[in-house]
């Protein structure tokens, strides 16, 4: 083999082994800072909230009875991802829009 390949073949398999690795992301978002408590989600407290259309307004309420991060609607026969936030609040709609469900996740 000529010492151009075997360099080759040597660089492809260290970027090969690189992308292997696991890195922190050093997401802000998610990391307290100075003693604070990353936001938890309570979805007990929005249960009133269910039957009621979705709107801004009972968005911005449910965060604050909850006191989630992160809010995401989830439409009726919608597709989500399965990651779990524990910051977020999910509020479930029926095709009419009314929520039938809050959870947290």
């Amino acid at each position: 083999m000529t010492t151009r390949v075997i360099k080759t073949v040597g660089l492809l398999a260290m970027m090969v082994a690189g992308g292997c690795s696991t890195v922190a992301s050093g997401d802000s978002d998610s990391m307290p800072v100075g003693g604070e408590t990353a936001p938890t989600c309570k979805a007990e407290a929005a249960q009133t909230l269910v039957g009621r259309v979705a709107s801004e307004a009972l968005a911005a309420e449910a965060m604050r009875l909850t006191g989630a991060g992160t809010l995401r609607w989830i439409p009726h026969d919608g597709v989500v991802t399965m990651d779990l936030r524990e910051d977020r609040l999910n509020i479930e709609l029926d095709p009419a829009n009314k929520v039938t469900g809050i959870r947290c996740g």
